[in-house]
C-alpha cells in the first residue's frame, strides 16, 4: 500500500541561524605581500592563492588544537593513465613514499646505476612475452633489487613523519585524483614543509618490486571484495566510453604484471606539475606567515601546459541493463543512473533528491521500505565526479525475497517520486540538516581540508561561493521542480547489478613472483633527515583535563548530572547513560531494534521519524555488551522538543506484532548473511580463540528464541529503562543550573531506581600451546590473525604498551610493516599491537595481523613468528616512536562532549583522572631496554592463537597444522546459531 507523509507543520524549523539566506561573493584581498581571494561569509574563512609558478595554495585558519591538517592534491588519477598500462597513477602514488636523491638513500650515487639497471630490465620484461625469458629477467629485477637495497633506506619518510609528529600518513588515488594527507603539530610546520618540498622535487622509485607486489596484494584483495566487483560492473555499464568506466584505478592484471618505470617517470614529468597541484592546510597557523613559507619552499616548481582528460560525451543510455555478480557474501541489488557534471544544477537536483529518497530519518525509503520492513536495508546516495555522477540505490532483501523483489520495491519509491507523493517539507528539512552538519564538520580540519580538496579536484575551488551557497539554492526549489526533473530523468536509462551468492568462476588471481627479501636498513639514517631533524622545534605543552574543573556535576531528581558548556554555537548533546547493556538483558538490543518500528497514541513510526528530521534533531537508542545509552542531540532551540518527544516515545509506544514478526525474520536473515561476511567471521574466531566456546561473539539469543520473543517482553524493557540507574549527561549552551531546571521537567525519574540484573562474566581461556581456529571461506587471500590474552590490565603499563605498538606495529613506519611488507612483500596489510582492555577487570591481549595470498600465507606466519619472538633493535625507529608517542599527548586536545566520554573510560579502567598526564610522565624515561623486557615478557615465545579464514581448496591442513593444534569451527560455532 502506498503511502503520502504528511509532516506535522508544527515542527517544522524555523530557526535562524539555519535557515538565513547568506550572501557569498568573491573579494580580493592582499595581506603579508600575497593577495588571496576568498568569499564573504565562508565558515572556513578560506583564502585562494595561486602562487606565480601556479601552485594552488588554500588555507583555513583555527587555532583550537595545535595542529595542521595537509593535503597535496594533483588532478590526475587512473581517468588520465594511458591505456597501456592502468593502474600507473597508483603505483605511482606508492612511490611518492620512498624518497629522492637526498633521502631515502645512504649513497645515491652507488645506488643510481643499480637503479637505472633496474628501470632498464622493468622495460625488457615489459616488451618479453616469452615465459620463460620473462622469469630470467624477473630473476635478474630480483637480484639487482637487492643489490639496490644496500644504499637504500626503507620508509625513511613515514619514520621522519613520525619523528615530526605525524600520526596519519597515507594517500590515496581515484578517477581524477591523487591526494597526498599528513597532520603534523604546529611547531613543525618549518621542518615539514621543506620534507613535503623535497618529496616532490625529483623522486626516485626505488625498492619497486617488492612495492609493486604490495599492489599485486591490494589488487587480490579487490577479487575478495564483491561490493568492489559490483562497482566495477556498474561503472563498465554506465560509461561505455569514458574512463569512470573503461580503466579501474588499480589496474588490469595484465598490466598489472607489465609495469614501466619509464612510463611511471612520463606520468610523473607530465601532470605534477604546480598549476595542477594544490596545498591545502587548515589548523594553528597564520596565514600570512603560512603562505610566505609555502612560497619559499615550493617556488621551485615549474609551470609546464597540462593537458587533463578530455572524453567525448557518452551517449545516453537508452534501455535497462542488466548484469550478475557471484561471491560468497550475502546477495543484494544496486540500481546506477548516470548523473552529471560538478556544479550543474541537475546534480545539486540529484543530491538532493537522494535525500528525499533516504536520509536515515523521513525519505521515501526510510518510511516506505526500511521502516515498514519490506526489505532488510537500502538506501541511496550521489556520487558526483568531475564529467559525471553516479545516482545509486541499494537494497538488501529480506528473507524469501528475490533480487528482482528488491529491485521492484527500490523502483516502486522512484516512481512515487514522479507523482510527487512526498512532502515539500522534506525539501526544508534537507536544507536543515545539511547545514546542522556542516556546523558540526567546522571544528574538524580534516573535514575542513576534505572539502576544499574536493573542491579543488572538481574545479569548484573558483566556485566555491556556488558550492557554499548550495543550501541555500536547495532550499529555492520547489516541490514541483524536483517531480518535474524526476520525470526527465528517471526513464530507463539505468543499469542494475544483482549480486548472488555463490561461487565467482571468473576470478584470476595475480600470481605472486619469486621475491627475495630487500634489506630495508633500519638503522641508517640520510644526511637530509639528520639535518631536518637536528633543528629544534619550539615545544607544545600538553594540556590535561582537570575532571574537577572541566566537568560541572548536579542531580536532578535521583539521577546524576554531568555537563560541559558549550560557549561556542546552539548545538547540544544529552545522554542518559545506563552501565548494563546485552550481558545483562539478553533481549535489550532488540528491544532497541523493535522500537524503530512502534508507534505511540499519538504519532505513527513514520511520524516520529519525519518529526526529528524535521527539527534537525537526532535521538538513538543504544545498547552494547556493558552500556545501554539514549542520545538526543542537535539545534538547543529545539531542546524540550526533541526531549519530550523521546519521553513520549518510551512511556507510550504500543505493540505492532506485523513489525514484530517481520523484525524477527530480518534478524535471522540478518545472522545467516553474518556467517557470508569475511571480516565478521575472522572477529568471531578471534572472541573464541580469547574466551572459548561461551564468548562475548556467540552470547545472545539462539534463533529459537529469536522466534519466540514477545511484545510484551520488549515493550516492558522499553517503558521501564528509565526505572533502571543511569547518568544524565549534557554538553550543550545551557548552564549546569538551567539545564538541570529543565530536565527535571521532561525527563520522568522514578523515587528510586531498579537494581540491574548481574552481567555475564566470561572467562578468558587458558593457554595451553599454539592453536589454530580455522574457518573456511571463498576467496583469493588468507587472513591470518595471531591472538593471546596478556593478564588483567594495570594503568603503570599504558606508556610502555603506547610505545611498544608505535614501535613495533602500528603504523607504516613500524618494525612489522617494513619487515612484512617492504622488506619481504608478504602482504598489503600488516599490523601487531598489544592491544589495552576498556576496563580494569579485563585483560591485554597481543594480536597480530596479515592478510596475504593464499600461497605466501606460510611464508607471512613464519615472518610475523620471527617479529613476535625476536625485537630487531633501531635506535633511530625507537627514538621517533617516542617522539611520536608524546607529540600525540602533547597536541591533542580533548573538548567538548569528547570530555564527558574521556571522562567515563577513565573511570571504567579505575582512573580517577586524566590518565592521560601519567602515560605522557611516564613515556619520557622510557628506554628501548626496557621495550625490550616488555617483549619479551609479554608477547615473545609465548602460546599464541592463530585465526585463519582462507579457502581450504587454496591452503593445505597439513601447514595449519604445523601452527598448532587445527580446530576446524562450523560457523554455527562461531556465531552460536
Amino acid at each position: 500500500m502506498k503511502k503520502t507523509l504528511r509532516l506535522l507543520s508544527c515542527l517544522l524549523i524555523t530557526g535562524s541561524s539555519l535557515m538565513a539566506q547568506t550572501g557569498y561573493q568573491w573579494k580580493t584581498a592582499s595581506s603579508g605581500g600575497y593577495t588571496y581571494k576568498y568569499v564573504t561569509n565562508d565558515p572556513n574563512k578560506a583564502r585562494f592563492y595561486q602562487l606565480k609558478n601556479g601552485l594552488t595554495v588554500i588555507l583555513s585558519e583555527n587555532s583550537k588544537s595545535p595542529s595542521i591538517e595537509y593535503r597535496m592534491a594533483v588532478r590526475a588519477g587512473s581517468n588520465t593513465d594511458p591505456r597501456t598500462n592502468t593502474g600507473l597513477a597508483h603505483y605511482l602514488e606508492h612511490l611518492l613514499f620512498k624518497g629522492t636523491d637526498k633521502f631515502g638513500t645512504m649513497d645515491f650515487a652507488k645506488e643510481k646505476p643499480l637503479l637505472d639497471k633496474i628501470e632498464k630490465l622493468y622495460e625488457q620484461y615489459h616488451a618479453t612475452k616469452d615465459p620463460a625469458k620473462r622469469k630470467e629477467i624477473y630473476a635478474e629485477i630480483d637480484q639487482t633489487s637487492g643489490e639496490a637495497s644496500n644504499y637504500s633506506i626503507a620508509n625513511e619518510y613515514d619514520k621522519m613523519m613520525k619523528s615530526l609528529g605525524g600520526q596519519s600518513t597515507n594517500a590515496h588515488t581515484w578517477y581524477e585524483e591523487t591526494v597526498y594527507n599528513e597532520d603534523f603539530p604546529s611547531n613543525a610546520t618549518d621542518k615539514f614543509l621543506a620534507l613535503q618540498a623535497e618529496r616532490f622535487r625529483s623522486p626516485v622509485f626505488r625498492i619497486f618490486h617488492t612495492e609493486l607486489e604490495a599492489v599485486y596484494e591490494e589488487k587480490n584483495r579487490g577479487l575478495d571484495d564483491d561490493s568492489w566487483k559490483v562497482s566495477e560492473t556498474l561503472s563498465a555499464l554506465l560509461y561505455p566510453t569514458h574512463n569512470y568506466g573503461q580503466q579501474t584505478t588499480i589496474g588490469t592484471i595484465e598490466d598489472l604484471k607489465n609495469p614501466s618505470l619509464v612510463e611511471i617517470r612520463k606520468y610523473y614529468n607530465t601532470y605534477y606539475v604546480p598549476n595542477n597541484m594544490a596545498i591545502i592546510l587548515a589548523g594553528d597557523f597564520k596565514a600570512d606567515e603560512m603562505i610566505k613559507k609555502v612560497d619559499q619552499h615550493f617556488s621551485y616548481m615549474k609551470n609546464k601546459p597540462v593537458a587533463l582528460y578530455n572524453p567525448a560525451p557518452e551517449k545516453p543510455l537508452t534501455k535497462i541493463q542488466v548484469a550478475h555478480i557471484n561471491g560468497p557474501s550475502a546477495e543484494s541489488v544496486r540500481i546506477g543512473y548516470r548523473g552529471y557534471a560538478e556544479s550543474t544544477k541537475e546534480s545539486m537536483f540529484l543530491d538532493l533528491i537522494s535525500s528525499i529518497l533516504a536520509n536515515g530519518k523521513a525519505g521515501l525509503l526510510d518510511i516506505n521500505l526500511n521502516k515498514e520492513q519490506k526489505v532488510l536495508r537500502s538506501g541511496a546516495y550521489y556520487q558526483q565526479m568531475k564529467d559525471y555522477g553516479d545516482f545509486i540505490l541499494v537494497a538488501t532483501p529480506k528473507q524469501g525475497q528475490t533480487l528482482e523483489d528488491a529491485q521492484q520495491l527500490l523502483m516502486g519509491q522512484i516512481e512515487l517520486l514522479k507523482k510527487g507523493e512526498f512532502d515539500e517539507s522534506l525539501i526544508r528539512a534537507t536544507v536543515a540538516n545539511n547545514k546542522l552538519e556542516n556546523l558540526q564538520a567546522l571544528d574538524d580540519n580534516g573535514a575542513r581540508v576534505e572539502d576544499i580538496t574536493t573542491a579543488f579536484i572538481l574545479n569548484r575551488a573558483e566556485k566555491w561561493d556556488t558550492h557554499l551557497n548550495k543550501n541555500d539554492a536547495m532550499a529555492a526549489v520547489t516541490k514541483k521542480e524536483v517531480v518535474d526533473f524526476a520525470n526527465k530523468f528517471f526513464k530507463d536509462n539505468y543499469v542494475v547489478i544483482q549480486k548472488h551468492q555463490g561461487e565467482d568462476t571468473s576470478i584470476v588471481k595475480v600470481e605472486k613472483p619469486a621475491i627475495t627479501p630487500v634489506k630495508t636498513n633500519t638503522n641508517e639514517v640520510s644526511v637530509f633527515t639528520k639535518n631536518l631533524l637536528a633543528t629544534p622545534s619550539k615545544a607544545i605543552e600538553a594540556k590535561f583535563l582537570d575532571y574537577n574543573k572541566d566537568l560541572s556535576f548536579g542531580k536532578a531528581g535521583i539521577a546524576e548530572v554531568i555537563t560541559v558548556q558549550n560557549k561556542e554555537n546552539s548545538l547540544f548533546n544529552l545522554s542518559y547513560r545506563f552501565d548494563m547493556g546485552a550481558w545483562n538483558y539478553k533481549k535489550a538490543p532488540y528491544a532497541a531494534q523493535y522500537l524503530a518500528f512502534l508507534s505511540t497514541d499519538k504519532y505513527t513510526a513514520q511520524q516520529i521519524s519525519a518529526e526529528f528530521y524535521n527539527i534537525a534533531c537526532t535521538y538513538s537508542f543504544n545498547v552494547t555488551n556493558e552500556v545501554t545509552t539514549i542520545n538526543i542531540s542537535g539545534l538547543q532551540e529545539n531542546f524540550d522538543k526533541a526531549v519530550k518527544l523521546v519521553e513520549h516515545i518510551f512511556a507510550n509506544c504500543k505493540a505492532n506484532e506485523a513489525a514484530l514478526a517481520q523484525l524477527k525474520s530480518n534478524l535471522l536473515k540478518a545472522r545467516e548473511n553474518n556467517k557470508l561476511n569475511k571480516a565478521s567471521i575472522l572477529s568471531g574466531l578471534t572472541s573464541y580463540a580469547q574466551y572459548g566456546a561461551v564468548n562475548p561473539a556467540n552470547f545472545g539469543l539462539s534463533n529459537d528464541e529469536i522466534k519466540n520473543m514477545t511484545s510484551k517482553e520488549l515493550l516492558y524493557i522499553l517503558h521501564n529503562i528509565n526505572n533502571y540507574k543511569h547518568t544524565i549527561t549534557y554538553y550543550g549552551p545551557q548552564t549546569t543550573a538551567a539545564f538541570t531546571a529543565d530536565i527535571v521537567k521532561t525527563h520522568a525519574l522514578p523515587k528510586e531506581f531498579t537494581p540491574a540484573a548481574p552481567a555475564q562474566k566470561f572467562n578468558y581461556a587458558e593457554a595451553t600451546g599454539n592453536q589454530v581456529y580455522f574457518a573456511n571461506y571463498d576467496m583469493v587471500q588468507s587472513e591470518v590473525r595471531w591472538v593471546r590474552n596478556g593478564g588483567l590490565y594495570h594503568p603503570e603499563e599504558a606508556a610502555k604498551i603506547t610505545l611498544f605498538n608505535s614501535y613495533f606495529g602500528g603504523g607504516m613506519g613500524s618494525i612489522v610493516f617494513q619487515t612484512i611488507r617492504e622488506s619481504k612483500a608478504l602482504a598489503y596489510s600488516t599490523f601487531a599491537v598489544f592491544a589495552s582492555p576498556d576496563s580494569k577487570e579485563k585483560q591485554y591481549s597481543m594480536i597480530a595481523y596479515v592478510g596475504s595470498q593464499a600461497d605466501k600465507m606460510n611464508e607471512a606466519v613464519a615472518g610475523m613468528n620471527e617479529l613476535l619472538n625476536v625485537l630487531p633493535e633501531s635506535d633511530k625507529n625507537f627514538a621517533s616512536s617516542k617522539y611520536s608517542a608524546m607529540n600525540a599527548i602533547e597536541t591533542s586536545r580533548i573538548t567538548k562532549n569528547d570530555i564527558i566520554a574521556a571522562y567515563f573510560a577513565d573511570k571504567k579502567r579505575g582512573i580517577d583522572h586524566d590518565s592521560r598526564m601519567d602515560e605522557y610522565q611516564a613515556l619520557k624515561p622510557l628506554t628501548f631496554a626496557q621495550i625490550q623486557d616488555f617483549h619479551a615478557s609479554n608477547v615473545a615465545n609465548k602460546p599464541y592463537n592463530y585465526c585463519i579464514v582462507a579457502s581450504d581448496k587454496k591452503v593445505k591442513m597439513e601447514d595449519l597444522q604445523k601452527f598448532g593444534t587445527l580446530n576446524t569451527l562450523t560457523l554455527e560455532q562461531v556465531f552460536g546459531y
